[in-house]
Parts: C-alpha cells; sequence; structure tokens
C-alpha cells in the first residue's frame, strides 16, 4: 500500500486554510482519482477518527490516503467537502441535524440519522455510511466542589446560582444554535461570565478556579481523570450525536470499496471505549495514529 501523508495544521496554517476556504479556495482539489482526502476537526477525539478512517482505507484498499488532522471546525471541514478539497471525514448526527441542515432539535436517535441520511445526498452530494456505534453529545461538567457547594445535579440547578458562575467553553460551543446560544434560551440562563478559550485549557480552567462550569464531550478521557461531574441535561436540550463517516457522493461512486470498507467500523465502539480512545491520547500522552492503529489491530480490522 502507499505510504500516507499525514499532515496536522498548526494553529497558524490553520489560520491561512480558514481564510483561503473563506474566499473559495481550497486545501488541496488537484489530485489523482486513486487519492482520497482524510480530514478531522481540531479535537481529540476527531484526531483518533481520522486516522482510524485513514488507515482503514490505506491497509483495505488500493488508494493513495492523506490525512488533515485538526483542519478546523465544523465549518471548515464541511466546506473542504463541498468544495471536493476534502473526501471523507466523521461528522456527528446532531450537528448534521443542528449546524449544518440548520433544522430544530430532535431527540430521537434513529429520527435525526435517518433524517441527515436521506437529506444530505441531494443538498450537499455527501453521503452518512453507518455510524461507529457511540454517541458523543454535550453535557455540562462541574467539579465536585462546585457540585457540592451548589447542590448542582442538573443543568436547571445552575439557574439559583448564575451570578457566581463563569462558563468557560470553545468558540465553537459558543455560536452555536445547539450549543450554549440555545442551552441559555432553553434554561433562561445568564451566567455571570463566559470566557471563549481553546478547548485543550477548558479542564485546566475548571480544575483551578478559574471557571465553574465548562462544555464537554460525554466521550472526554478527562472527565474521569479529574473526577468531574457532569450535569442531566433534565430538559433534553442536547441532540444525540452518533459518530459516523461521511463521504463525497462522487467518491463512493468512483470507489464504491471506500463504503464497503468503512462500513466494518459500523456498531465498534461504545461510548466507554471511546473514552478510553481518547484518555490514551490526553492523559497517557499517545499519538492519536499509534492509538487508532492499535484498536484496528486489536479489532482485526487491519493486518499488522
Amino acid at each position: 500500500m502507499k505510504k500516507r501523508t499525514r499532515n496536522v495544521l498548526t494553529a497558524g496554517i490553520l489560520t491561512l486554510a480558514l481564510a483561503g476556504l473563506t474566499a473559495g479556495c481550497s486545501i488541496g482539489t488537484s489530485k489523482s482519482a486513486d487519492e482520497i482526502t482524510v480530514v478531522g476537526k481540531n479535537f481529540t477525539e476527531q484526531d483518533i477518527m481520522a486516522n482510524l478512517v485513514s488507515e482503514m482505507l490505506e491497509k483495505n484498499t488500493d488508494l493513495k490516503v492523506k490525512t488533515k488532522s485538526y483542519l478546523g471546525g465544523t465549518d471548515v471541514c464541511f466546506s473542504a467537502m463541498k468544495n471536493g478539497s476534502a473526501d471523507v471525514y466523521v461528522e456527528y448526527t446532531g450537528t448534521g441535524l443542528v449546524n449544518i441542515m440548520g433544522e430544530t432539535v430532535m431527540s430521537d436517535p434513529d429520527a435525526v440519522y435517518q433524517k441527515v441520511k436521506d437529506e444530505f445526498p441531494g443538498k450537499y452530494k455527501i453521503d452518512w455510511l453507518s455510524p461507529i456505534g457511540f454517541n458523543n453529545t454535550y453535557a455540562i461538567a462541574v467539579t465536585q466542589e462546585t457540585a457540592q457547594k451548589y447542590n448542582l445535579k442538573t443543568v436547571s440547578d445552575l439557574k439559583a446560582h448564575q451570578g457566581e458562575i463563569v462558563f468557560g467553553t470553545e468558540q465553537e460551543f459558543l455560536d452555536r444554535d445547539d450549543g450554549l446560544k440555545g442551552m441559555k434560551k432553553t434554561y433562561a440562563l445568564n451566567f455571570k461570565d463566559v470566557k471563549a478559550m481553546d478547548p485543550g485549557l477548558k479542564y485546566q480552567a475548571l480544575t483551578s478556579g478559574d471557571v465553574q462550569a465548562i462544555d464537554a464531550f460525554t466521550t472526554d478521557g478527562r472527565l474521569a481523570k479529574n473526577n468531574l461531574v457532569l450535569l442531566e441535561d433534565d430538559q433534553h436540550f442536547f441532540p444525540p450525536y452518533y459518530a459516523a463517516p461521511i463521504v463525497r457522493s462522487e467518491v463512493l461512486k468512483q470507489h464504491p470499496e471506500v463504503g464497503e470498507v468503512l462500513n466494518k467500523l459500523a456498531g465498534k465502539i461504545d461510548e466507554k471505549q471511546m473514552a478510553e480512545l481518547n484518555a490514551a491520547v490526553d492523559v497517557d500522552k499517545k499519538k492519536a495514529s499509534d492509538v487508532a492503529a492499535r484498536w484496528l489491530e486489536e479489532q482485526g480490522l487491519v493486518k499488522k
């Protein structure tokens, strides 16, 4: 198989990529017919997913695979798919429904998946493959001390103490309808302050007391490490976010083996397993590419 090229973008290059995509440029649309570009968003789980997908395609097809982890947020990755400079990435059903399609929140996981699966090909010429298994939904996390101090068990409990709580979040959650903007409306919350920060700094800010609550992914391995408390989404605000590969329809038509190979990931990773994979990178400081390769070998999905 041809060697995969990994290109993990630095913050400076990301800025240029964002500007280029906004101007209608691409991340490299001039490529051969046997070349596939896999991208990932700018957090650990997506880095692992990008490497899982790339490794599967590299080891099980004759395609040349390029991997671009940490490309950017949803807007950047999806723009790259639409302009053809990216071919595959792992998206989340709730993100597809609310942030990409602009639909209202739905709570039925099967209905959400079916809607994005049915409508993406016609709207965007992009297909959803089978879900990988885990639901990485949003949650609000606080420390044990904060939970005990304010007797916090649900997101609604924050309202009684909102004037004392500084909320920490990354920029994408701040701007999303299924993020802080919508959550504040649903729960009638008005925090003392909101601090936007790099995703990797949220946990440090929380445990050091700089902020009292943060948004978190339920599959984040740092939740257990820091002994954090997840508040119940008692108003059922957050939609389901089941992860699944999405692929440009043209690519599937030219290379049906892409769908056949990636659908072998269907149902293979649950929330607990995904949290363990994330922790291997975030806590144990292993490389996402190594974590992905080892897991695939253990599952018998690729040969050593």
